[in-house]
């Protein structure tokens, strides 16, 4: 390279050691870092010292300038006992100054290498502060005097189709000085109480317009001062306390997990009412109010939004899920089945407002707590299922039911699982989420392969029931009143199975099956108890026998007949048939059978001319006395009367 060239060269080295250097020592060490690179580059060939551009003294001059007037006019709002706010003007002429302050800060922070320049900045980020820190006061005024301003009393608001505002308020005065009446002292310690809620098309309009449009200008500038976190810690702090008060109006306690275990069960189910309005006002109107009301104290800045939402809502929703979480770890005694079902419901129709309201960052969490909480509850549901063929299994057989009536196993059960499938599409639901596989069950037969899972829970409880009631039937000696128990107890489960949701679930075919059970059991009842005395009245005899032994023979069954009958009709009258068609049922079965052959037999009494006019000796009953006789079976005694209670 010639002469010229290089000495070009190392005039641009030059160039970028000062154009890059803010300082003497920055362009030293550029040039060191040239000089590594080449040899030329070396301190010696660039003997010209780079010279850093100091700042212009007036522009030094100029910012101090402009500090100081910034100072006289932001400390005159910072120092004042009265609040800015006050006067729209005051607050006008305070944010622009705050305005000027933060432009300022930003358009001199590049240059924070010269001295003069720091020592400037220093105290416009002191000014800065003291200003933050009043805006954040003004920030909370506002917001405690907005809530004060707006009527707790009548916090729901709705707009109707002409525009107008409806109100739907807490309990009137005249509660209230029942409530006082009965103790309490002084209207500090009234709480309101809210009004049921049926319609949720509401939104709560918990500040006024302008105030919230104050709070939009001051929240702007906090964040653009970089006070934005600050300004969402106060914001949370006077809304969380709103929402806190309004789910105490709604009745709802705070309770831990450990208070609800503790709780008796009849207070828990209290609790679950007002946790069930309480959550749907919660997340229906005062969540979406507050996510609302965010949205434009905050507008613009979405993050800063977000995050005051969770900060004003989590401790609201954490309670409600804490107390939703209890019931689902809590004891799974099959009684708690209908308000743990309530529970899941109300959680299950609230996820669409969990997903809609906690879908951001700082938020999601609280969404995928109430969704693992919701299929807690499923679980729950399920193992109260578990817990009831436990109860079946474990129901001892004890002493057997007088009359062989209705067992209360039997009542319990049946009217348990009527009930229960009255929420059949919950538990439909339920048991194809969190229901064990159909091969889990023992005997599942090809026609319930293919049904849900509910209906195979249902038959498999069912057959447990059954299986149970075979085992108590072995208790009665008398196999005639092990067949009428048995009869009792199948009649009553086929009577609350057909026309019910139950009975839908177990199909048409269980039921025909279970009513040709009870058709089974009346032959053998009758089998077991009527044959020997229908043997009695059957006359067997030919030619060759003397006339003599022919009327033997059937005065001594005629004899029989009546012991036997008597002690027949003396005892299956105390015996109980709670169903009167059934009961009526077996009686024209027997009379079909009895009176015919009685009155065959009596006949063939009568014609032997050894009896002859002495017929009347042998005869106890006519044939009316016979049939009066069987209307008193299966009616009962008082031994027996539990067992007629059938509901």
């Amino acid at each position: 390279m010639s002469e010229n060239g290089e000495e070009k060269l190392l005039a641009v080295a030059r160039h970028i050691a000062k154009t890059l250097g803010h300082n003497n020592n920055m362009a030293d060490d550029i040039l060191q870092i040239f000089s590594n690179f080449d040899g030329r580059f070396s301190k010696e060939n660039l003997s010209e010292k780079v010279a850093v551009p100091e700042t212009d003294p007036r522009a030094c001059a100029a910012l101090d300038h402009c500090l100081k007037n910034l100072d006289r006019r932001i400390s005159h709002f910072v120092s004042s006992d009265h609040p800015i706010w006050a006067d729209s003007a005051d607050a006008g002429a305070f944010l622009d100054a705050v305005d000027d302050l933060i432009a300022s800060v930003a358009e001199w922070n590049h240059l924070t290498g010269d001295k003069s320049i720091a020592t400037c900045l220093v105290r416009a980020e002191d000014m800065l502060q003291h200003a933050m820190f009043r805006l954040e006061d003004e920030f909370r005024s506002l917001m405690e005097r907005g809530g004060e301003s707006f009527d707790l009393t009548q916090p729901y608001r709705n707009s109707d189709s002409a525009g107008n505002l409806s109100n739907l308020p807490f309990d009137s005065e005249e509660e209230e000085e029942e409530i006082d009446d009965e103790g309490r002292n002084g209207e500090d310690d009234l709480i309101p109480v809210a009004m049921p809620v049926t319609d949720y098309d509401i939104v709560i309009d918990a500040l006024p317009s302008a105030t919230i449009n104050d709070l939009h200008e001051i929240a702007k500038r906090m964040v653009a001062g970089g006070f934005g976190k600050e300004c969402s810690h106060v914001y949370s702090s006077c809304r969380r306390e709103f929402l806190e008060e309004s789910l105490s109006r709604l009745g709802l306690q705070k309770l831990s997990i450990e208070d609800v275990h503790k709780m008796p069960w009849n207070d828990i189910e209290d609790e679950i009412e007002r946790w069930i309005k309480a959550s749907n006002v919660a997340l229906k109107i005062l969540f979406t109010s507050e996510r609302r009301l965010c949205d434009r104290v905050f507008f613009g800045f979405s993050s800063a939004a977000d995050f005051s939402f969770m900060e004003v809502c989590r401790g609201s929703t954490v309670q409600l899920l804490n107390f939703a979480d209890a019931v689902a770890i809590g004891s799974r005694s099959p009684e708690r089945l209908f308000k743990i079902l309530d529970v899941f419901e109300t959680l299950r129709d609230l996820i669409p407002e969990f997903e809609v309201l906690f879908c951001d960052q700082y938020s999601v969490s609280l969404r995928n707590e109430a969704l693992t909480i919701w299929k807690r509850l499923g679980e729950a549901i399920r193992g109260i299922f578990m817990e009831l063929e436990n109860l079946i299994r474990r129901d001892p057989a004890k002493a057997a039911v007088p009359g062989g009536g209705l067992h209360p196993i039997t009542r319990y059960v049946m009217n348990y699982l009527r009930a229960a499938c009255r929420s059949r599409q919950t538990l439909e639901q339920v048991f194809e989420d969190y229901g064990h596989p159909l091969k889990e069950y023992p005997k599942i037969d090809d026609r319930m392969s293919s049904s849900s899972s509910l209906s195979v829970q249902m038959d498999w409880i069912m057959e447990l029931l059954e299986s149970n009631l075979e085992a108590k039937s072995k208790i009665y000696k008398d196999p005639a009143l092990c067949y009428v128990f048995l009869m009792n107890n199948c009649r009553y489960i086929v009577q609350k199975a057909e026309d019910s949701e139950l009975g839908s679930l177990l199909g048409d075919d269980w039921i025909k099956k279970h009513t040709a059970k009870i058709r089974q059991y009346h032959v053998q009842y009758q089998r077991s108890s009527w044959n020997k005395v229908f043997g009695f009245l059957k006359v067997e005899y030919n030619g060759s026998i003397p006339p003599n032994g022919v009327a033997k023979s059937m005065k001594e069954k005629l004899k029989s007949f009546n012991m036997v009958f008597d002690d027949l009709c003396r005892v299956q009258s105390s015996w109980f048939i709670f169903d009167e068609q059934l009961r009526e049922e077996i009686r024209i079965s027997i009379e079909k059978l009895l009176l015919p052959a009685y009155e065959n037999f009596m006949a063939r009494f009568h014609n032997i001319a050894e009896v002859g006019k002495h017929a009347e000796k042998y005869i106890k009953y006519e044939t009316e006395e016979i049939e009066a006789r069987l209307n008193d079976l299966f009616q009962g005694s008082s031994g027996s009367t539990g067992s007629r209670k059938r509901s």
